[in-house]
């Protein structure tokens, strides 16, 4: 595995100043991570997953399943390995089960796709699309809409099962995978539940700005940052100050790369986010940036938000001049401080506590990366 060539990896960890010095080491040291953890990925689908969806007889399945896990960042993954490392050497049994959370997060964007109705996922058709095609074209009956629906929840709880199985088997030892448990399941619980309050706000005309934040917090923000670093810290056996650090810094990064993904969703371009621009608009999801447009604006401007906000069909015009609205309300400087904001909280938790430089160097360098990233 790349990683244990270590030489260029031993050398920046010992350099005492990593930023920005060492931005170039630490570059090659996170591409080393994302290769490692898609080589995890896609051994583990062609070894364990391809046969058994064979016997689904839908032909199209393997290949949608390796393509969907070899377009990921892997941010969940590489934290997960961040919060080992913050307590252990690096070791590939911890890289694989560090991995197997991009199954888990396979399984909650094919079945977050079905439920917003979002067409595409990584500049591709989603999971259900491609089933729905497959349906047609195969000239079945039935809805070919109800088809690719069913099949893309199926392949999604495949991926919940497998998740755990991939851990399970990572080689990581019984003693360290039982500090995992316990965090591993409040963690899909919290997904879960998240889930089920994005729903209910989805229902409402307008949520409140704090219950679409308890959302944030609930469904992305713990499950993107902070549940995989503690996780990670649990396995490699940290001190429980090391924990409470990684923890709050998790939260904070979390949020604040929701914040930033809720941003992308309306003003992202389709190139950079894999989703149609204004995909967020044209569905009326409750995002951060919407209602906080919504509850800072003037009434005259409100009205005109919850005409918009309310709207069955949008065209290319009418999500433009919903753009303009945000921007005219405050919202975007709104959220643009509170990422600010949970950007030098997260720092703070990291200065509280003593880690090897190569975990804290990269903790640094996520951060940025998931407050001011563009895509």
């Amino acid at each position: 595995m790349p990683l244990n060539s270590g030489e260029r990896t031993r050398a920046a960890v010992a350099a005492p100043n990593w930023w920005p010095a060492g931005a170039a080491e630490l570059a090659d040291w996170r591409d080393d991570v994302r290769k490692a953890v898609r080589t995890h990925l896609v051994d583990f689908v062609d070894r364990e997953c391809v046969e058994r969806l064979g016997d689904a007889h839908v032909d199209v399945s393997p290949g949608l399943l390796r393509d969907f896990v070899e377009g990921g960042k892997y941010v969940r993954s590489t934290f997960m390995y961040l919060g080992w490392l913050c307590g252990a050497d690096e070791d590939d049994a911890a890289l694989r089960a560090s991995a197997s959370l991009e199954l888990l997060h396979a399984f909650a964007l094919i079945q977050d796709d079905v439920m917003d109705g979002s067409p595409m996922r990584r500049a591709r058709p989603a999971a259900h699309v491609v089933f729905a095609r497959w349906h047609r074209d195969h000239t079945l009956g039935g809805s070919a809409e109800r088809f690719g629906e069913s099949a893309a929840i199926l392949l999604g709880d495949l991926c919940l099962v497998w998740a755990e199985q991939m851990l399970r088997h990572s080689g990581v030892g019984a003693d360290a995978l039982a500090r995992v448990w316990p965090r591993y399941d409040d963690m899909r619980v919290e997904l879960a539940v998240g889930q089920f309050a994005d729903l209910v706000n989805s229902s409402h005309a307008f949520p409140t700005l704090e219950e679409v934040l308890d959302v944030l917090r609930r469904k992305s923000g713990n499950y993107t940052v902070r549940r995989p670093l503690e996780i990670g810290a649990a396995m490699a056996g940290c001190e429980p100050e090391v924990c409470d650090a990684l923890s709050g810094y998790g939260a904070a990064i979390g949020e604040a790369f929701q914040l930033r993904d809720d941003i992308l969703g309306v003003f992202g371009s389709p190139t950079l986010t894999g989703k149609s621009a204004g995909t967020d608009m044209e569905t009326g999801k409750a995002t951060s940036v919407i209602i906080a447009a919504y509850e800072l604006a003037g009434p005259g401007l409100r009205s005109q938000l919850a005409d918009l906000m309310s709207a069955s069909d949008l065209d290319a015009a009418a999500v433009e001049r919903w753009r303009a609205l945000i921007v005219a309300s405050g919202a975007m400087q709104w959220i643009e401080e509170r990422i600010s904001e949970r950007h030098r909280r997260a720092m703070g938790f990291l200065d509280r506590v003593d880690i090897p430089d190569l975990p804290r160097a990269a903790l640094a360098e996520m951060a940025v990366a998931c407050t001011q990233r563009a895509a």
